[in-house]
């Protein structure tokens, strides 16, 4: 369990960190929390290369129930129009994360052996795509009210052009298509933060 502490405990900073900077917007379509969220897959990835899936598995859990501790106190929290976390974001966000980040796991170690960067760049994208698929129609859209009828997301349910240019939709679908390009960036980003890792441990082992 020790080798996998520096794992975990980034996974820890990094769920934590951004469920706190999704408070605070970036523009019209983004906040803080887009970019940090995605460096998980970068742990996720890192753990895996190091120590194998099973290992990187952990540190999934790991990161899932702190979300949900994160998401439990966030809904403790009362805002302008409410809880801070509503049951729907909190199971879409821990749905999104848990599917997200076995995804990335499971492509991972099918690429192992492939080119360096092919692994962790496909796994993170494979795994953004599925995480933003799953976490804003489950929060936002209409179709999935029933899950807390109470909660009045009507707002996101506007129809604006696609990120103020593109063809009408729900704004949610504008706010997941801007989150998903952060992620993809931020997956393209972490490759060399990854290579340069995996470069000094090897450098340790010879």
């Amino acid at each position: 369990m020790k080798p996998l502490l520096p794992g975990i405990l980034a996974m820890a900073i990094i769920v934590v960190a951004s469920n706190i900077l999704v408070q605070f917007p970036v523009g019209t379509w983004l906040t803080w929390g887009a970019f940090t969220y995605p460096v998980a897959f970068l742990v996720t990835d890192l753990t895996n290369r190091f120590h194998g899936p099973a290992a990187a598995r952990r540190v999934v859990y790991a990161g899932f129930v702190v979300g949900l501790a994160c998401s439990f106190v966030g809904t403790q929290i009362m805002g302008e129009f409410g809880p801070l976390v509503t049951l729907r974001v909190a199971l879409a966000s821990a749905t999104a994360f848990l599917v997200g980040q076995l995804l990335d796991i499971a492509l991972f170690t099918r690429l192992r052996r492939a080119p360096w960067w092919q692994a962790p760049f496909f796994a993170s994208l494979a795994g953004s795509a599925i995480d933003t698929a799953i976490f804003f129609p489950l929060a936002f859209a209409t179709v999935f009210a029933a899950i807390e009828p109470a909660n009045d997301v009507t707002w996101a349910a506007e129809m604006i052009p696609l990120l103020n240019f593109g063809p009408a939709v729900p704004l949610w679908v504008s706010l997941g298509v801007a989150d998903f390009l952060v992620k993809v960036l931020v997956d393209g980003v972490a490759l060399l933060p990854f290579r340069l890792a995996v470069a000094k441990r090897a450098a340790k082992l010879v």
